[in-house]
């Protein structure tokens, strides 16, 4: 049984799957799990900004009957010189769990060889495997499963990419990402998939054409051009993608049945139109309410280690 989430590997397929339906069941409560695990704490450390993290992480907690305490490093002894280390065996006397959402994987990883309550990673520079969960948690809704599944996605091979691709080495659909020269993902993180697609099925594709990675694809995935902290790369980055934009020319290349999906924010008019994002294809805002069911469902596994709800509802 997983102890934390630091990326998706740490799930396996086994553990995506038992979150999965977990999250299945506590969607159709709408997350009113209040007696699951009444008093327990969980820390909040967000690095950097967030919406749908911040509030689906707060509404996870509280369906679970337990209180969301939220942190940042600038008011902890963190930011004024105590070790992540210190700080990780601390925080793990007061609370049940701790989410980080900060820049470095790095920093992630040490707290969780640290503490001794399980540590979520709720978006590094490198991985964002909670969105993920909630990505799958859609398609599944959808298709029903993973199984002959053809997933694009169109623009930066970033962490939310480098999730995906993770997810398809677990579930066995296959991923093909298209991406600008420079900007494709990580190599290690996409063999390590494709040893996992060996076992699982699926398979994992790379290329430069978005219109061959979008033919035939029952979803279509895109992000933003440029993610937090890289901001002044916007202009340039703008040149580089300008062909990777998804919209209704892109998608007619897909299967009649694909959908669009998005983690948002969305850059409307750059990565993505709105014709596409308010059309009849796009699950983007299922997806993102699965965020708060995918996250209650992980809190309760890692700290319980129970497969199935008691006292649901």
């Amino acid at each position: 049984m997983a102890k934390n989430l630091l990326t998706l590997d740490s799930l396996g397929s086994e553990g995506i799957r038992q979150v999965l339906d977990l999250a299945a069941d506590a969607k159709k409560v709408k997350g009113m799990t209040r007696e699951s695990l009444p008093g327990g704490r969980v820390g909040l450390i967000f690095d950097k900004p967030s919406t749908r993290t911040r509030v689906s992480f707060e509404a996870a907690i509280w369906g679970l009957g337990m209180l969301p305490i939220a942190l940042r490093s600038d008011e902890l002894q963190l930011g004024r010189g105590e070790t992540i280390a210190d700080t990780a065996r601390v925080l793990s006397r007061y609370l049940s769990a701790l989410v980080i959402r900060t820049f470095e994987q790095a920093r992630v990883e040490e707290l969780a060889r640290y503490a001794s309550i399980p540590i979520v990673n709720a978006l590094t520079d490198d991985h964002h495997p909670c969105q993920a969960l909630a990505d799958v948690m859609t398609l599944q809704e959808e298709f029903g499963g993973f199984a002959g599944l053809r997933v694009a996605f169109v623009g930066d091979g970033n962490n939310v990419c480098h999730s995906l691709i993770q997810a398809a080495g677990h579930l066995g659909f296959t991923l093909a990402v298209s991406a600008p020269v420079g900007h494709e993902p990580q190599a290690a993180i996409v063999e390590a998939a494709r040893a996992n697609c060996l076992v699982n099925g699926g398979g994992i594709e790379l290329g430069h054409d978005p219109r061959a990675a979008v033919s035939g694809a029952d979803a279509v995935y895109t992000d933003v051009w440029a993610s937090m902290g890289q901001e002044k790369e916007r202009e340039e980055r703008a040149r580089k993608f300008a062909g990777y934009r998804v919209d209704e020319a892109l998608m007619t290349l897909a299967a009649p049945r694909a959908i669009f999906l998005h983690c948002l924010p969305a850059h409307r008019g750059d990565e993505v139109t709105d014709e596409v994002m308010d059309g009849p294809r796009s699950r983007v805002w299922d997806e993102a309410e699965n965020r708060w069911y995918t996250e209650q469902a992980l809190l309760y596994l890692l700290i319980t280690g129970r497969e199935r709800w008691e006292r649901l509802g």
